[in-house]
């Protein structure tokens, strides 16, 4: 019987990616979305997956969604935490709505999401949960004292989850990523652009398809003596010990 995941933030960018990946692995996905909905159709279109409309910083939305799932699909064993916004500025300047909304989307989500599957998991003795952290979340940056403490937050949840579920077969596992060639980075100015890659190693940025197939190998079967990993995919900008 074919694995079921859900790709959270999925119609775009690397949750785009992850969906397609996991899709050619032979599992079924839903992919959830907050807003975008011609984005979410065309992502339905090209894909054929299923798409599921909510707000990952709401706990019942989360609960509702993944229902919606599990009937259409059925039970959730692969959960992508992948949905994350940004509100970038200095921290004096930063307004409690700019802190507390991305805290909400980045942070809390990923409570909201995994609450609604994990017991599921722990009864069926499988499942895969993968955290979407980031570069910032690690070595922090300048305009995201709100975005980096979320994503550092969220490294900090894989571990202590991991250590709770081990033995129930259920891995928790963050992938890092640096700076991907998505519509939010291609948005960023040129000169800016430039400057961010010249600090990349390999000199490029990554790609979605790089951090899809990471997620694969975690999703998958061979992966379950992995677990409280957070594995840094950056081209080298940022190296952790």
């Amino acid at each position: 019987m074919a694995r079921v995941a859900f790709v959270t933030g999925g119609t775009r960018g690397i949750g785009h990616a992850i969906v397609a990946r996991l899709q050619s692995d032979g599992i079924k996905v839903a992919a959830g979305y907050s807003a975008n909905d011609a984005a979410a159709r065309a992502c339905a279109e090209e894909l054929g997956c299923m798409v599921v409309k909510g707000n990952v910083g709401n706990f019942e939305d989360c609960r509702r969604a993944v229902e919606e799932v599990e009937k259409e699909l059925g039970p959730v064993d692969i959960l992508v935490n992948n949905a994350g916004i940004t509100r970038d500025g200095v921290f004096h300047k930063m307004t409690p709505e700019q802190w507390s909304e991305v805290i909400r989307v980045n942070m809390d989500s990923v409570f909201n999401m995994t609450r609604q599957v994990i017991e599921g998991m722990r009864d069926r003795g499988w499942g895969r949960i993968i955290n979407i952290s980031s570069i910032n979340g690690q070595k922090g940056q300048i305009g995201q004292t709100n975005y980096s403490a979320a994503k550092a937050g969220v490294i900090g949840f894989t571990k202590a989850l991991a250590l709770e579920n081990a033995r129930k077969g259920v891995t928790v596992n963050c992938i890092a990523p640096g700076y991907i060639d998505t519509e939010m980075v291609q948005a960023v100015p040129e000169n800016v652009l430039q400057q961010i890659v010249g600090q990349i190693p390999v000199g490029r940025l990554g790609r979605g398809e790089e951090i899809a197939d990471m997620v694969a190998f975690l999703a998958g079967e061979h992966a379950g003596f992995v677990t409280g990993a957070t594995l840094s995919l950056n081209g080298g900008q940022y190296m952790v010990g």
